[in-house]
């Protein structure tokens, strides 16, 4: 249990910005000792508390609006996200974008995975870029580099 709340302590205290000072902070004002490993359960179980009562969310997140787990791949989802708000694709959803790379490499590979986001390999995901990429370019789509979390 003790590891568990430890986890959950350094999760908070990332998502809240928290560096390692201010977490140790924290803790001495909650419980008087600096460190988790002089902590008991109870103890660890009130810095969550105090770390809930600052905006700490620990709700578990749907795992299909988790980000992609490389820049690369989230590239992909951005390209996609483009093409899509341009009116250029008739399903710009993620099944969509699936759909789009069983179609378009699944005759060249051999084989795709079941989700974009299991490409692992950086000329298989690259391949995938460059050929949304060229499909904007056909579109006369302006990929705005700046303006990409929209």
């Amino acid at each position: 249990m003790a590891r568990a709340l430890q986890k959950l302590i350094f999760t908070a205290c990332r998502q809240l910005g928290l560096d390692d000072d201010a977490r140790r902070d924290l803790q001495v004002s909650v419980t008087g000792k600096a460190s988790l490993r002089d902590m008991s359960d109870g103890e660890m179980k009130l810095v969550v508390d105090r770390l809930k009562e600052a905006g700490f969310d620990d709700r578990p997140r749907n795992p299909r609006h988790r980000p992609a787990p490389r820049a690369d791949l989230r590239m992909i989802h951005v390209l996609w996200r483009k093409l899509g708000q341009s009116g250029a694709l008739r399903d710009p959803s993620r099944a969509g974008l699936n759909a789009f790379v069983r179609k378009r490499f699944g005759a060249v590979w051999g084989s795709v995975p079941a989700d974009v986001d299991m490409l692992r390999e950086w000329k298989l995901i690259d391949d995938v870029i460059q050929a949304l990429k060229s499909w904007g370019e056909r579109q006369n789509i302006d990929f705005d580099w700046e303006d990409h979390r929209r």
